[in-house]
C-alpha cells in the first residue's frame, strides 16, 4: 500500500527538500537558494513544501523578481 501525503510528511523531508535545505546551512543567515547546482531554478512545489513544514520562512521579496521565493532556514 503507498503512503499518503500525510505519512511521507511525516518522515521528513523528502530528497529534493533535504537537498535544497542543507544548502542553507553553509550560507550566511541560512538563507536557501533560489537555483541548484546545475543551475535550474528550485521548485516552488518544494520550496513552498518546505515553507508549510515550518523548515524554512520567506525571508524578503526581491523587487525585480517578486514571483521567487527568497527564503532561509528556521530553527525547526
Amino acid at each position: 500500500m503507498a503512503a499518503s501525503k500525510t505519512e511521507t510528511t511525516a518522515r521528513g523531508p523528502s530528497q529534493a527538500q533535504r537537498q535544497y535545505l542543507m544548502r542553507g546551512l553553509k550560507q550566511a543567515g541560512g538563507k536557501l537558494p533560489l537555483f541548484d547546482h546545475a543551475g535550474q531554478q528550485i521548485s516552488t512545489k518544494t520550496i513552498k513544501h518546505c515553507i508549510a513544514q515550518g523548515w524554512a520562512e520567506p525571508w524578503f521579496v526581491n523587487p525585480i523578481k517578486s514571483d521567487w521565493l527568497v527564503c532561509r532556514l528556521t530553527q525547526r
